[in-house]
């Protein structure tokens, strides 16, 4: 038996229970044993001072494309259209197994460092079985637990789901670990001929879920949720990324068919796919999480997500209100609903909610302690929630437990070898740098409108157009 207790913390529990102050977290083996102030704990337990601190759930990502990690920051000024044009139709397909596996490493590390404990690796650059278990090696070398998403935006979801290797790696790699969880991940495009469709039936027959860009502007729209519903795929564990060009019809079909949306805010407000669609989904009542989506653009963490998707909501509510000759007096949106969002609002979309997103008794050690004894921003710590949403940052993130085990300590990753990830990431700039030429590199960062590039469905197993944007 092995046990950790951290100590006169200020718990956010997220199970609906106010903040509970000076107060203890045991934690035994792999479970939550205790919460109460100044608990009794076996001999032995290991003690993390948690005096003037937070401590929460670990935070869960229900999108992120991790194996783009390595190119943290290089598409800063892209559009979403440019993103396309890089990834899906020039220069994704230079990707080697071993840059997945660096880009998962790096991406891997970083959502631990900031106290995401459970991320959905939205892993859409798996050409083939070797790159799929390479992001797989990667995902298990580092102490989080997280979600394979398994796509491949180079061949369509009916031909890479039917293959013999794909089935292979699904047998070998996907054993129900409770560290590693396992979805599909394609887009539909609204094509009539509905060519995705045997790809659903495959999840269908293993029995996991589809994650998807639904509502993107220009790309995935309501055609394809029409198609979804009428085909009988829309599920319970189905997830939408984004979904931020939707209609009503199409909220109202989610809504029904008990399904979530992952709302990626600084994406969305930045990339183009749509204003963050938080108001709508409020008012059809669907489930929300939080992602943050690629490091080739934004921030890796969920503070961001928070802080950005309150703003966002708010901004809206204002601007609609001042178009009304009016004025908001109540914020309909609060700081408490967002840091449930980023806990419990990824548990219940990922089908975890009965061991994860929360602290309780007898579930899942995966706790995160928010406390800098040197940073002026971590006191007074008033409204906690508020504190989480708009004061902290990942360098406030202190200690992180992962299934019972501390894998961030004293602000220091436990267990994860920066310096391996550094030069495997080195590795693959080098390669990417080599394969497209300096000037190419240099003007990817910079780039300017593409030339006889489709903008408005960046994917070629069909030529189905949607009516949002015309190609140049």
């Amino acid at each position: 038996m092995s046990s950790v207790v951290l100590r006169n913390g200020t718990v956010l529990t997220m199970d609906g229970r106010a903040p509970l102050v000076d107060h203890d977290v045991l934690v035994v083996d792999d479970r939550i044993a205790a919460i109460g102030p100044r608990l009794e704990v076996p001999e032995g337990t290991d003690e993390v001072d948690a005096t003037n601190g937070i401590v929460m759930p670990g935070m869960i990502d229900t999108h992120r494309h991790m194996w783009q990690t390595a190119m943290r920051g290089y598409g800063a000024d892209w559009t979403l259209t440019q993103y396309f044009v890089w990834y899906y139709l020039e220069w994704g397909k230079v990707f080697r197994p071993e840059d997945i596996h660096a880009g998962n490493l790096l991406g891997a590390a970083e959502a631990l460092d900031a106290g995401v404990t459970t991320t959905v690796d939205w892993s859409h650059g798996l050409q083939t079985t070797a790159h799929a278990d390479a992001a797989v090696d990667a995902l298990q070398a580092v102490p989080g637990r997280f979600v394979l998403a398994y796509g491949n935006i180079q061949d369509s979801p009916a031909t890479w789901t039917a293959t013999p290797e794909f089935r292979d790696f699904v047998s070998r790699r996907i054993a129900g670990d409770d560290m590693l969880g396992f979805q599909l991940a394609f887009d539909v495009t609204g094509d009539p001929s509905f060519p995705e469709k045997p790809a659903f039936e495959v999840a269908r027959e293993l029995g996991v879920p589809v994650t998807t860009h639904a509502g993107v502007w220009g790309a995935t729209n309501d055609d394809g949720i029409r198609l979804m519903y009428d085909n009988g795929f829309m599920t319970p564990q189905s997830i939408y990324v984004h979904a931020a060009t939707l209609s009503a019809d199409s909220y109202h079909r989610i809504a029904a068919t008990g399904g979530s949306i992952s709302v990626s805010t600084e994406s969305e407000q930045s990339a183009g796919q749509g204003y963050p669609p938080t108001w709508a989904i409020r008012e059809h009542g669907i489930p929300v999480s939080l992602s943050m989506d690629t490091s080739v653009w934004w921030s890796g963490d969920l503070f961001s997500a928070m802080r950005t998707t309150l703003g966002a909501d708010r901004s809206r509510e204002h601007m609609a209100a001042h178009s009304r000759n009016d004025t908001v007096t109540h914020s309909s949106l609060r700081a408490q609903q967002v840091v449930e969002w980023a806990t419990m609002g990824g548990a219940r979309a990922l089908g975890r909610a009965d061991d994860l997103g929360s602290l309780e008794v007898g579930k899942k050690a995966d706790i995160v302690l928010l406390r800098n004894e040197n940073s002026p921003a971590m006191f007074p710590i008033l409204n906690p929630y508020g504190h989480v949403a708009f004061q902290a940052q990942r360098s406030d993130v202190d200690t992180v437990i992962v299934d019972g085990r501390i894998v961030k300590r004293d602000h220091r990753l436990v267990g994860v070898d920066l310096d391996s990830i550094r030069t495997q990431v080195s590795g693959t700039v080098d390669h990417l740098r080599a394969q497209l030429g300096e000037e190419a590199w240099a003007k990817g960062m910079n780039p300017d409108v593409p030339e006889s590039k489709v903008l408005d469905n960046p994917y070629t197993y069909t030529e189905y157009r949607g009516d949002t944007r015309t190609s140049v």
